[in-house]
């Protein structure tokens, strides 16, 4: 995988929220097209750094667990400390794009969360961070954590160039983005309603039933019956047949899983991330043995934790006129990357 794009972090440095950076006295001022306040808001933290638009490189990332005042409040004031200290060099941003799971609603900004961020339920984000940053809400905007992932590894990661590319997230769930020449798609030939493939029928079940991280612990459970959490798994594999055989267990459901959803739209590169991915030796050979006969490259993500927001980034100039178009158009006509599984 030599020849798979690097990623770019501006000074290598990585931040926590904990460390400490001095922001108080600094004002995030919308106005440059240049660079942009990126968010990903995970299960467990929310990380933020400006991403810049001539190569979607990241400055510092800052990360922080969720509030523990599990309030609409404290969340956008987290949001707004993040971003703060992220865009402390940075002083002149054009806004924010927060990458966010759903159900919500990406144009309005109204959440609509009942088991995740349930806090959030019926608060428009948008409105309520622009407030706190004292800009308009349309210098706010949001996209699925799924789509941003994909979108990441298109603009600087395992799917750049790539014609047909699709971006799985393989932990807690399974999520799923679906692209064509560089843009996000949520309908047309071979494309599952919104994308998703979590929720589409499979052995009996759905697909998540079988790729994620309770079927894993389930494959091993049981052989042993023992729970265990799936990094104990991974870390024991070489050692414990068990575990071997759980992972390769997830592979062969993986693999058939990608060729009943996937075959219609016929993809030319399938990126692999979220963090059961990080065991990928475990299980992807399994998985390409159930793809055999397919024109598909399976890759592993060149960005991992960093994709969504560098895919927030990129959607935030996608839909804007500033020049940063250039580098999409590179991105979506560079040459195919090397580094197939």
């Amino acid at each position: 995988m030599d020849n798979i794009v690097p990623f770019l972090l501006a000074g290598g440095a990585i931040c926590s929220a904990g460390d400490n950076v001095i922001a108080s006295e600094v004002r995030v001022s919308a106005g440059s097209e240049k660079s942009v306040l990126v968010f990903d808001v995970g299960g467990s933290h929310i990380s933020a750094a400006v991403c810049h638009s001539d190569d979607f490189r990241l400055g510092s990332v800052i990360t922080a667990a969720h509030p523990a005042g599990e309030t609409s409040g404290a969340f956008i004031n987290l949001l707004h400390s993040l971003g703060m200290q992220a865009g402390v060099d940075t002083v002149d941003v054009s806004g924010a794009s927060i990458a966010i799971p759903g159900p919500f609603d990406y144009k309005t900004g109204v959440s609509y969360m009942r088991h995740k961020l349930p806090y959030l339920f019926g608060v428009n984000v948008h409105e309520a961070l622009a407030e706190r940053f004292g800009w308009q809400a349309s210098q706010i905007c949001s996209l699925n954590d799924a789509d941003a992932f994909l979108l990441g590894e298109i603009g600087a990661g395992a799917a750049r160039g790539i014609p047909r590319a699709v971006g799985l997230t393989l932990g807690t769930g399974i999520g799923s983005a679906f692209a064509v020449d560089g843009h996000v798609v949520i309908e047309g030939p071979g494309v599952p309603p919104d994308g998703e493939i979590w929720n589409l029928p499979y052995e009996g079940g759905i697909v998540e039933d079988s790729v994620s991280t309770r079927a894993i612990q389930a494959y091993y459970r049981k052989r042993t019956g023992i729970t265990r959490e799936v990094a104990e798994i991974a870390a024991d594999a070489n050692s414990d047949s068990a575990a071997s055989e759980a992972f390769i267990e997830f592979g062969r459901h993986l693999g058939l899983a990608m060729r009943s959803t996937l075959y219609s739209f016929a993809p030319d590169v399938v990126v692999l991330g979220g963090g059961i991915s990080h065991s990928a030796p475990l299980f992807l050979s399994t998985a390409l043995a159930h793809l055999h006969g397919l024109k598909v490259e399976l890759r592993i993500s060149a960005l991992f934790d960093h994709a969504a927001l560098v895919g927030a980034g990129v959607r935030w100039f996608e839909t804007r006129d500033d020049g940063a178009n250039g580098a999409l158009a590179a991105a979506a006509a560079g040459d195919a990357l090397t580094g197939a599984i």
